[in-house]
This record gives structure tokens, C-alpha cells and sequence, in this order.
């Protein structure tokens, strides 16, 4: 009895249980011509792409119909042919749209899937659609339109968070909270203005993937399995078609290089990164220890064992996927690394980590984009908060400077006064005048208006500063950068 090799793939290898059927559907095969045995059981499901790759439909049929469409136009297809790989092609697409398209796995992959259901629908007709191209620089062209769309998603659900965190530094310019370094308690802040932190970072990450876009935007149709072809193509009226900048200039790296998709994969691991910071100061702000932020309960889950708990399963799963992002970048460089001039087999490796990237990216920003907007701050804990740790020393220093001390000699009065401070268990707009004036006769009454949270932060009144009227004015600027996209 003849083994399955979905089910036990290693005795197969042998290829010894080979059928009727099976030497049939060898005879099918585009490139069978050159063999005289039919392909290992084992082998075939092996390098077979189909499951993965079918995801390219879209992209392998929008590619054949420019390329039919540039035969027609040099006069490799008369009109007639061409309506008819038009009304085939687009055929396909609504039943594989609709489900109710075969897939095979003895054609090996999407595109050879497609090409023999346009042949069996409209004759030898369909034969001529891969005159002057390989299956090399369609698959090229088909990630590139692929990665091309999906980067123009992802930049939307950027946009779409920006605008919820933009929205929410606005309703919170003037709450006070603890700026941190080393996460100990620095300089107050307003957290309308780390808010704003995190929307610069999105902007670089907009930014990153539109500049990746651009260089990514160009056709490698045509330049067929590595050095082009003897046909008369017009790559230009190709790449015109289906929106590229222009074709690619040299074949040999056309269809052999995926270093797009791994500068995609770059900018997708850095916007990962932003996303995972977000979620480390989520966690911990959420936590009884900090109890700055409540998150909605609707994107949190539960203990099944104690009833107290509220996870931020959110957060805490978009740091863990950022590892999963960052394992696709690096699988992408070891897959290119080693690979000589042209196109390699290896690089069928490239589609799934690429559809997996992009899936989590998506779903993260996603996440965010609709938690965000429900993200209440405990004000008054997050204003005590910015009470403790002696965050307006820097700002006594600064005062002392103001009037007329060198900065480094500031610096020790702060300190001592800080140091004395401690010992009492008191804040330094606690100490009285008498005390503070002991430390330099340079302390007025005066000195009562800065050390206040609200003169700490009032008194950062200039680009980049965390006063609330800079953060109404980054604001203002933030939503303009969006309205233009």
C-alpha cells in the first residue's frame, strides 16, 4: 500500500510507491519536458508553495493581465487573445475570491495554479501569457506590489493611532506626572507631553516606511529568469501599469534580491520596538505600585484562580510579539546572506515571514489605535507622584543660576539642600525660607514660585518643552502633518 505523504513524509523520499496517476500529472508539469522520472512524492509537497503563496493572487494576476496587456501592445498578442486572457484572468480572480478555486499542489505554486486554470479555460490561448517573462521575475514583481499595499496599510493604522494619541495629549497638556531617567523620579512633565513622545516616534516610523516604499517601488517584470528576454517588451508600459516608478535596471538583481523586503522588515522591527516601550510604561503604569492609568476593562483579561486581577494582556502581548517581528528580520538577512547571482529556490522562504510581519504589525497598531482613545489617567496619583523624588531640584538649581551662581556651584547648594531635605522626610517647597536661605543667601521669596509642579512646568516654555502651551502647539502642528497625508 502506498504511504501518504502529508502524514509520513520521510519514507517517501525513496519515490518507490509512485502511481498511474501520479506519472500523469507529471506529463502537466510546464518544465516536465527536460525529465524522465516524475517528481519524489516527498519532494513535491517539499518545494511546493501553493499553500502559502496563493495568499499572492491578487498581486500574480494584476502582474499577468500588465503583461498581457504589453504582449498585445508589441504585438506578441492579437486583441482577440488578449480579451480572452483578460476575461479568463479575471475569472479566476472572482473564484478564488469566492472559494471556489482548486489549488494543487502538483503545480507548485500560485502562479503555475493560476496559468493552468487560464489554459484550461481558454484553451492554448493561455500558453502564450508567460511568453517573455519567467517565473522569477513575476514572483519578484508579485511581492513587491504585495509588500508595496501593505505598507500603505500599515502607514494608515500609524496615522489612525497618531491621531487617537494626538487627541489624548490634547485632554491631557496639563496633567502633571513624573518625568523619569533610570526610571527613578527626574523632572516633572505633563503627560500630555510624553504622550507627544510617543507620537514623534510613530512620525519616524511613518516616515521609515514611506521612504522604504519608495525605493521598493520599482518592476522587475521583464527582466524574466535573469537576463532578460529576446522579445521586444516594453518594461516601461509595464511599470506605468501597475504604478511602479519605472522597471528595475539590471535583471540579474531583479529577481534575486530581497533586500526590500528586508529593510521592510527593519522598519517594521523599529516600529515593534516604539510599540513595545509603549507597553512597557503601560504595564507598569497600570500596576498598584504606579496606578497612574486605568485601561478599559474590554481590552484586559482576568485571573482564573484570583478574582482581583486585571491583566493588561494588551500591552503585555504587543511587547511579546515584538520578538516574533524581530525574528522575521533576522531570518530574512540569514536567507539572503549566502546567496549567489541570480534567483535561488531559498527564497520561497521569503513569503511567510513577510505575511506573518505584516499580520502582527497590523494587529498590534490596531489594538492600540482603539485602546488608546479610553486611556484615563489617575490625576491626582500621577500629581503626587511628581511630589516625591525631589523633581523641582533641577529647577532651585536653575533659579540659583537665574541669579548670578555658576551652574556647577548651583548643583552642590541643590544637593546639600536636597540631602537636608531628606533627613527631615520634607519636600524642598516644604523647608522654610530661613532653612533654604542657609544653603545661599541668593534665595529669596521668590523662590516658592518655582518650586511649585505647575512653575516647573510652565517654566519649559519652548520648542520641545513639556509646558502645556508647547504641547497645544505640538499638537496643532501634529494634526496638520496628518491632515495633508
Amino acid at each position: 500500500m502506498a504511504m501518504d505523504c502529508t502524514t509520513a513524509l520521510v519514507p517517501c523520499l525513496n519515490g518507490n510507491d509512485m502511481s498511474d496517476e501520479k506519472d500523469k500529472r507529471q506529463t502537466a508539469k510546464p518544465w516536465g519536458g527536460r525529465f524522465s522520472e516524475t517528481t519524489d512524492a516527498f519532494v513535491e509537497h517539499f518545494t511546493a508553495s501553493v499553500d502559502f503563496d496563493q495568499k499572492l493572487y491578487q498581486e500574480d494576476i494584476d502582474g499577468s493581465l500588465a503583461h498581457a496587456k504589453m504582449l498585445n501592445k508589441v504585438g506578441i498578442l492579437t486583441t482577440e487573445e488578449l480579451d480572452q486572457i483578460v476575461t479568463g484572468l479575471e475569472s479566476i480572480r472572482q473564484s478564488i475570491s469566492s472559494g471556489n478555486f482548486n489549488w494543487s499542489v502538483e503545480l507548485e505554486d500560485v502562479h503555475m495554479n493560476i496559468e493552468a486554470a487560464l489554459t484550461d479555460l481558454i484553451g492554448d490561448v493561455g500558453k502564450k501569457l508567460h511568453t517573455g517573462r519567467s517565473r522569477n521575475d513575476q514572483v519578484a514583481t508579485d511581492i513587491r506590489l504585495y509588500v508595496r499595499s501593505e505598507i500603505d496599510s500599515v502607514a494608515k493604522l500609524i496615522s489612525k493611532l497618531q491621531n487617537e494619541l494626538i487627541n489624548l495629549a490634547d485632554q491631557e497638556a496639563n496633567t502633571i506626572m513624573p518625568g523619569f531617567t533610570h526610571l527613578q523620579i527626574a523632572q516633572p512633565v505633563t503627560f500630555g507631553h510624553h504622550l507627544m513622545a510617543w507620537n514623534d516616534m510613530l512620525e519616524r516610523d511613518y516616515s521609515r516606511l514611506l521612504d522604504c516604499r519608495k525605493r521598493l517601488n520599482l518592476s522587475p517584470l521583464g527582466a524574466a529568469a535573469l537576463s532578460g528576454t529576446s522579445y521586444p517588451i516594453d518594461r516601461e508600459f509595464t511599470a506605468n501599469l501597475l504604478g511602479f516608478d519605472g522597471p528595475t535596471a539590471n535583471s540579474l538583481d531583479s529577481v534575486s534580491d530581497r533586500d526590500f523586503a528586508i529593510e521592510l522588515a527593519a522598519c517594521a522591527s523599529i516600529l515593534m520596538t516604539h510599540l513595545s516601550r509603549f507597553s512597557e510604561e503601560l504595564v507598569l503604569w497600570t500596576s498598584v505600585q504606579f496606578n497612574f492609568i486605568e485601561l478599559p476593562d474590554r481590552f484586559c483579561t482576568g485571573s482564573s484562580i484570583m478574582p482581583q486581577k486585571k491583566n493588561p494582556d494588551v500591552p503585555e502581548l504587543v511587547r511579546g510579539k515584538t520578538g516574533r517581528v524581530y525574528g522575521h528580520l533576522i531570518s530574512l538577512l540569514s536567507l539572503m546572506k549566502s546567496q549567489p547571482l541570480a534567483y535561488n529556490k531559498d527564497n520561497q522562504e521569503d513569503k511567510e515571514p513577510l505575511f506573518d510581519l505584516f499580520k502582527t504589525v497590523k494587529d498590534c497598531l490596531l489594538a492600540y489605535s482603539e485602546m488608546v482613545p479610553s486611556i484615563a489617567s489617575n490625576k491626582s496619583v500621577m500629581r503626587a507622584a511628581a511630589s516625591q523624588g525631589y523633581a523641582t531640584a533641577t529647577d532651585l538649581a536653575d533659579y540659583l543660576v537665574n541669579k548670578g551662581l555658576a551652574f556647577r556651584d548651583a548643583h552642590e547648594v541643590v544637593g546639600k539642600s536636597v540631602g537636608f531635605a531628606i533627613e527631615r522626610a520634607k519636600d524642598l517647597s516644604e523647608l522654610s525660607l530661613d532653612q533654604l536661605k542657609s544653603f545661599s543667601e541668593l534665595i529669596e521669596d521668590d523662590v516658592f514660585e518655582v518650586l511649585t509642579l505647575e512653575g516647573s512646568v510652565n517654566s519649559r516654555n519652548h520648542i520641545g518643552g513639556t509646558a502645556p502651551a508647547q504641547i497645544k502647539r505640538a499638537v496643532a502642528a501634529a494634526r496638520e502633518k496628518l491632515a495633508i497625508r
